[in-house]
Parts: C-alpha cells; structure tokens; sequence
C-alpha cells in the first residue's frame, strides 16, 4: 500500500491543530484520478486553515491546500491518462476535500484542469487560485464593457497574490493601474508589474462618505469592507468594480448612492466553484495574457517542510506575491 506525507489538521476541544502526519490510499477520498503532487501554493485561505485563524476545514482530519498541480498516477476517466499534467483549484478541495498539502491528491475528473501549453506545473501555482481569481476579475470587467479607455483601474490589496497578478494583467491589457497596498517598501514591485501610480491603503480603509470626486472607472478590490465602500464610492459612472477578497472584513458598509447615482456596479467573483468553461478560458488566458516576467518577479519558491511556516505568514502580511511550494 502507497504512503505519502502531508500536513494533517485535526480537531480539539479549543480549535484545531496542524501537524505532519503519514497518509496512505486508504485514508484518499472519493474520486476517478490519483494525482502525484508536485507542486502546491499556499494561499490566504490555505493560511486560515492551518492557523485555525477561520472555520475553513470542513472534515477531520483534513490535509489542506486549496490549489496543487502534478501528475497523473491513475486514471479511470476517459479525460485523463497516466502521464497527464493536471492542475487543480477550488471545488472545496482543502476544505471538505483532502487537499494540496501532500504528496499524493485523489480527486474527480471534472475538477482537473489540462496544464495549458506554454506553462509548466511550476508556472501553474505561481498562478494558482490567486491569479486564476484576478484573471476572472479581468474577465468579468471584460464582459462588462469596460476598456482601458474608462480607466484609470484600481486594484486592493495589490501586494499580495491577486492583487500582484492583477496589475499584471491589467497592465498588460493597457489600463492605466492604481495600486493601493498597506506596505509602502513594496512601490517599486508594484511599479515593476505594471502600477502607474501608489497609493496608501489609509487612503481607503477608514470610514467615507457615501460618494467622493471619481478617481477610476474600474478596478479589482481583494479587500472589502471600507476599502470597497470607499472604492465603490470614488468610481466614475457607469463602471464596475469586482469583488474577489475580504482581507480587511466581510462586512460592507456602503450606501445605495454609487448605484443609483453613478450607475457604479459590483461584481461579484467566485473562484471556487467557477463554472467548467470560464475556468478553462481563464487558464488559457493566464497562459498567453500574464507577462512571464512580471509571474517571475512576484514568485519565490519554497521546500514542502516549509509550507506550514509560510501559511503563518501569510495570514501575518508577510508574502508579497506568490509562493510556489515544491513538493517534489
């Protein structure tokens, strides 16, 4: 019987632990395709689950990891063979489905994504849920009319994984980008992805009136709360903002007046249960639209014993960009 290691959290008395623990087939859930993991990334989420910070496992005990790319070991699927390169992101996997935080991932066949031409599997979770999320974000801009013509573009939070990845490919796109970030040292990063301008996040999180002078037709908001209130309340009329994070709250406190005043719309981005042939055009975007350079400049890589002490700091706002755990 194959065994394999992986992060285990388990459920206490007064929250959760995580730990490293021995797996074995036996213990894999439902699913027509066994995986050999080769690499993984550790996202915000995947930093709540280990910290037990969030209510984010579902089932005990559970290997976490929301995204992991690798290889096909066994397939009973007519989509996949042994050999395939996969990815994967979202669907609960790492929260009601064993996850990414292992050597070894079994999973259904629908959930697989094809590793698009052009990238590698490190590429893949350098992208990983965090820039699969920017480039619905772009897309759902896209489709609601907006062009670099009703620019500028604001983007939250634009430090961390979504937030880098989407001044990329904003830039790359031809917006004029405005990155707000709470970490002053990083405006030469977020100029070298593509921000014309910096600004400070204070400028944004505290409470604001119901509307404010226009600054931006459109944007990407990882943040929510004041951040969003206040971003949908400086946005030109009839643009759009989409939602994809809730790093300062859930909470929203705004009014209807950017609605029914400006026309402002907010649009909504779901990431993990995005539907089949949105999530394969994203992925054959991100492999043609996001500038190599810009993915290598917010990428580092990092060994699999590391992974729990990089999920710590993630939840601390110590990661800038992407980090790509390699589990081989």
């Amino acid at each position: 019987m194959s065994t394999f290691r992986a992060v285990r959290i388990d459920k206490t008395e007064s929250g959760t632990t995580a730990g490293w623990a021995d797996f074995d087939d036996a213990d894999l859930m439902d699913g027509d395709v066994d995986v050999r993991i080769t690499h993984t990334t550790v996202n915000y989420k995947d930093g709540l689950a280990i910290t037990g910070k969030a209510p984010i496992a579902r089932r005990f005990p559970m290997i976490p990891g929301i995204d992991f790319a690798g290889v096909v070991e066994t397939s009973s699927s007519a989509a996949f063979k042994a050999g395939d390169k996969v990815l994967l992101t979202g669907y609960g996997v790492g929260e009601g489905h064993l996850g990414g935080f292992a050597q070894k991932a079994r999973v259904k066949s629908d959930w697989l994504v094809p590793l698009p031409a052009g990238l590698e599997l490190a590429d893949a979770m350098s992208i990983g849920t965090a820039g699969f999320t920017a480039m619905l974000a772009v897309m759902a801009l896209e489709r609601f009319g907006l062009t670099p013509n009703d620019g500028p573009a604001i983007v939250t939070g634009a430090a961390g994984g979504v937030g880098s990845v989407a001044v990329a490919l904003l830039k790359k796109a031809g917006w004029h980008v405005i990155a707000s970030t709470g970490r002053p040292q990083e405006a030469d990063y977020l100029k070298g992805l593509g921000a014309a301008e910096i600004i400070d996040r204070a400028e944004l999180s505290a409470p604001g009136k119901p509307l404010g002078k226009t600054r931006w037709g459109a944007g990407v908001d990882t943040v929510g709360s004041h951040t969003l209130a206040n971003v949908l309340a400086q946005t030109k009329m009839h643009g759009a903002i989409a939602a994809c994070g809730n790093a300062q709250g859930l909470d929203l406190p705004t009014s209807v007046a950017p609605f029914i005043l400006r026309g402002v719309s907010l649009l909504g981005i779901d990431s993990v249960m995005a539907p089949r042939t949105r999530r394969l055009e994203a992925w054959s975007r991100l492999a043609t639209d996001l500038d190599r350079d810009a993915l290598k400049a917010m990428t580092t890589h990092a060994p699999f014993d590391s992974v729990m002490d990089v999920a710590r700091d993630i939840v601390q706002g110590k990661i800038r960009g992407r980090v790509v755990i390699d589990v081989a």
